[in-house]
């Protein structure tokens, strides 16, 4: 199930540069629930609930490691909670603040997740083949090029360990070397892909001027309608955070704004904003179960 994917490649990305550009500038804390929220179901609707949580477990360490380090250096604030050794405050709002920066690093790693699922690397070309050419080719192969890797370690890995190469068994020499063995595979394999791309691409005249592409993609009413959605969506919250709406201060002291009813509209909208694929995909299930 992933209804959001066949939309038009413009309203794909125009929502993934919405939510993650508003997940790394806004962060009020409600805002900040409401994106990993929103990255977090998604990416199980995706990838499935071990996927999701797996990498949840994964950014649990670095989400705990950026909000302590933010405190060990970083002493404003009025509220001392205990001084440490070196007589430097730890205090409650440089701890909050490291908080809420783990959290909107891992909402932008779940939207990026997100990204890799929906935005394929035709689509991104077809949005800027024509404008930028080589530079589109290059930022499609970088954005795919960790999900790729990993897959293609995991494929050396199992072939190595078919024919009795297991890198999780010997002494710890043995290990070393079949490491760097898969390693020099890995990289190896990695370049001679970039080599053939790189040819194939040429070969079919990519760049060139006058050059046309058949494109499947077709913007429908569909596409309209959610497009106008998400950018109504994006203004609203635009506005609120303009007008003082998602005001939220760290230092000296922690304030924010969440009680009046401009607030909570503004956050009401970033909500349907974030959570715009997820209410395609719960409508288009309910749809499929009403037809059948």
């Amino acid at each position: 199930m992933n209804e959001f994917k066949t939309y038009h490649p413009i309203v794909n990305f125009t929502y993934f540069l919405c939510v993650i550009g508003f997940s790394m500038f806004l962060m009020h804390p409600v805002s900040l629930v409401i994106s990993l929220l929103s990255a977090l179901l998604y990416l199980m609707i995706l990838k499935g609930k071990r996927a999701a949580i797996t990498k949840l477990a994964a950014l649990i360490p670095i989400a705990i490691l950026t909000a302590v380090i933010n405190s060990l250096f970083n002493h404003e604030g009025v509220t001392v909670l205990i001084y440490l050794p070196s007589d430097n405050p730890l205090t409650a709002e440089a701890l909050l603040f490291g908080c809420s920066a783990a959290v909107m690093i891992a909402c932008v790693i779940y939207h990026f997740s997100c990204y890799n699922e929906v935005m394929t690397s035709d689509k991104f070309i077809y949005l800027f083949g024509k404008i930028i050419p080589a530079l589109s080719l290059v930022l499609s192969m970088v954005l795919h090029f960790v999900p790729k890797l990993i897959k293609r370690l995991k494929e050396i890995v199992t072939a190595q360990k078919c024919i009795g190469r297991d890198i999780s068994k010997g002494s710890l020499w043995q290990r070393m070397k079949l490491a760097v063995k898969i390693l020099s595979i890995l990289v190896t394999w990695s370049l001679e892909n970039s080599v053939e791309t790189a040819d194939s691409m040429k070969s079919r005249g990519y760049g060139l001027s006058g050059r046309t592409a058949y494109s499947i993609f077709h913007f429908d009413k569909r596409d309209y309608m959610a497009l106008f959605w998400i950018l109504i969506t994006s203004a609203a919250v635009i506005a609120g955070k303009l007008y003082g709406f998602l005001y939220c201060r760290y230092f000296p002291s922690f304030a924010m704004e969440w009680t009046t009813s401009e607030s909570i509209a503004t956050q009401i909208a970033y909500l349907l904003l974030c959570f715009t694929p997820i209410i395609i995909e719960i409508r288009g299930s309910y749809r499929w179960n009403s037809i059948k």
